[in-house]
């Protein structure tokens, strides 16, 4: 699987082992990817920050929403605990239901006293309709549970892959893309790391590492055929940050605002037909944040460790560069594909940079 980096392409920073938001201790991900006949090109990707060991025990945890033409299921909760408990999927617009109800039967199924009081999962999508048969009913709950079931910690795929299957990203191949850093506080270091679903972008829009490329990648896009109903740029973008780093819900929400400044380095300007969520999450803390039926030997206090807002700078610095990379893996890893209606979508052509 060819990577940004591979190219040559220069990019700040500096990244984690496997340069995969599964850099981040107990951090894993899994998918489900359905390949089949001319018009299935969909699936589930599914991110559990604590792995399925430890899946209830919360995270601290914020949202941001660029553009709110999407859905990312379990906002209202998040909003008002700042926590997160269950694993994060994100699959096609039209299937978040198959996987909301997927991730209750798992959890049922796994540990039925952890789904003895409520569960609300988080479950985001983006739209695969001009690859995909958006409307059939492709997606079932088993495939929300064979994602869960599938994750895993250090390298992952990238590409065409889980709910990033059927994706475009700039009028070329997208789908899921993932990248991390290492950032140093004091005499500690921590990982902050990024998966995206990367479904938008116009064509015009590309830039890579500073250099706008849109008029010189122009040609090949079928995308722009005008009898295509929707306009260049629709789509949406998922982000999902994880750190380890101590925070506090409100400085993980302050991660995903910077999200944003990372899809800006690859060119969008934010379509108003994109949905654009994104959510960030801390592993630090464990023990905090729970929220459960009042019980006869809970502690009267739950306390955190966080860094101080003076020095978070680094973190945004990371979401940035994280988040910048992440999409511009899920474009390199890709190749061609041809799918719902015999749309067909080419990948970003590598020997711009000599492969």
């Amino acid at each position: 699987m060819t990577r940004a980096r591979d190219l040559g392409i220069a990019l700040g920073g500096k990244p984690g082992p496997h340069n995969a938001i599964t850099d981040i201790p107990g951090v894993e991900v899994g998918y489900t990817t359905l390949i089949e006949g001319s018009s299935v090109r969909t699936g589930v990707t599914a991110i559990l920050p604590r792995g399925r060991s430890r899946f209830d025990v919360p995270c601290s945890a914020g949202t941001f929403s660029l553009n709110g033409n999407g859905e990312m299921t379990g906002r209202a909760w998040l909003a008002e605990t700042g926590s997160l408990t269950l694993p994060v999927l994100i699959t096609s617009t039209h299937s978040v239901g198959q996987c909301h109800r997927g991730t209750i039967d798992w959890v049922v199924r796994e540990r039925p006293d952890a789904a003895a009081e409520w569960l609300l999962p988080v479950v985001a999508e983006t739209w695969d309709g001009y690859l995909n048969d958006v409307n059939a009913p492709t997606i079932r709950t088993d495939h929300a549970v064979a994602a869960i079931d599938a994750a895993t910690s250090g390298p992952i795929a990238e590409g065409s892959v889980g709910g990033g299957t059927g994706m475009t990203c700039y009028g070329f191949k997208g789908g899921t893309g993932t990248s991390s850093r290492v950032v140093s506080h004091g005499s500690d270091s921590y990982t902050v790391g990024a998966l995206v679903q990367a479904n938008f972008g116009s064509r015009p829009e590309l830039t890579v590492a500073g250099t706008h490329l849109g008029t010189e990648l122009a040609d090949d896009n079928p995308m722009a055929d005008t009898s295509w109903l929707a306009p260049a740029g629709a789509g949406s973008v998922i982000v999902v940050i994880g750190t380890d780093a101590p925070l506090l819900p409100g400085q993980c929400t302050a991660l995903a605002r910077r999200v944003p400044l990372g899809l800006a380095r690859t060119g969008t300007t934010g379509s108003h037909f994109s949905g654009d969520l994104f959510l960030a999450f801390s592993t630090a803390n464990a023990g905090a944040l729970t929220s459960h039926f009042p019980r006869p030997d809970d502690e009267p206090y739950e306390s955190m460790r966080f860094i101080p807002w003076g020095a978070i700078d680094p973190f945004f610095e990371a979401v940035v560069q994280a988040v910048e990379e992440a999409v511009l893996n899920a474009l390199v890893a890709n190749e061609e594909m041809v799918g719902h209606r015999g749309h067909r979508v080419p990948a970003l052509p590598l020997a711009r940079w000599g492969a």
